[in-house]
């Protein structure tokens, strides 16, 4: 079944976010279509950006999606207990705000991969993926009370994070550029912790700034700042 949402936002980029996560798919997976773009205004008041975005989303019936915890077919490495609890915990959660699809999981050294797919998984994401990090804190304590040694969930929902990923670094590649150019620091947009993190750590290959964060939550944002060549 082709759905298709229309969204507004201060950018055209901040549009497509939010219809994306209402889809719950991720931009390859979606047509974009730019309605208008914004327009800057008196007192920077002005028009809105609005996009159109339209995705293929598949009816499943629920008898007919299996998740990764009732799946009698997988044949892989043992699951771990640490490994069972999260990914029981997430599809409890799921099927309790009616979300049905299905899951794959796999463990790498300290980390736990969950990966969910289905029809509709906006729900599960939530506005700026403010819900999936919710879910994702949850099930790291559920992973960690099943495990003797620390673990880490990576949870990702429709593709919403790896997009994510795709989105951040870009915005973190344009800000070090800003700051090395211009000689001076530039605050990025506010970030929830993981995101926020992600941008640290990316940066920390890129030579020429440092970053560091400012501000309160929600409002708390990563600052890039540029580095004096040592030559």
């Amino acid at each position: 079944m082709e759905k298709s949402v229309v969204k507004t936002g201060k950018t055209v980029e901040e549009a497509k976010l939010a219809a994306l996560e209402e889809l719950g798919v991720a931009e390859d997976q979606a047509v974009v279509e730019i309605i208008s773009e914004s327009e800057g205004g008196f007192l920077g008041i002005g028009k809105q950006a609005e996009v159109k975005v339209t995705a293929n989303i598949e009816d499943q019936a629920e008898e007919d999606v299996v998740y990764y915890g009732d799946d009698e077919s997988y044949e892989g490495d043992a699951v771990s207990e640490a490994e069972d609890a999260a990914v029981s915990f997430v599809a409890e959660v799921l099927s309790g705000i009616g979300i049905h699809g299905n899951m794959d999981s796999y463990r790498e050294d300290d980390t736990i991969y969950i990966s969910v797919s289905g029809g509709d998984c906006g729900a599960a994401i939530g506005r700026h993926g403010e819900t999936l990090e919710s879910i994702t804190y949850m099930t790291n304590l559920i992973a960690n009370k099943h495990s003797e040694q620390r673990v880490h969930v990576h949870l990702d929902v429709g593709g919403y994070r790896k997009h994510r990923e795709r989105i951040i670094e870009g915005l973190a590649d344009r800000a070090a550029s800003k700051a090395i150019r211009y000689g001076k620091e530039v605050a990025m947009e506010p970030m929830n912790p993981a995101e926020r993190r992600m941008v640290h750590s990316y940066l920390q290959g890129v030579d020429g700034v440092t970053t560091h964060s400012e501000g309160e939550e929600s409002r708390r944002r990563v600052i890039v700042t540029p580095v004096a060549s040592q030559d």
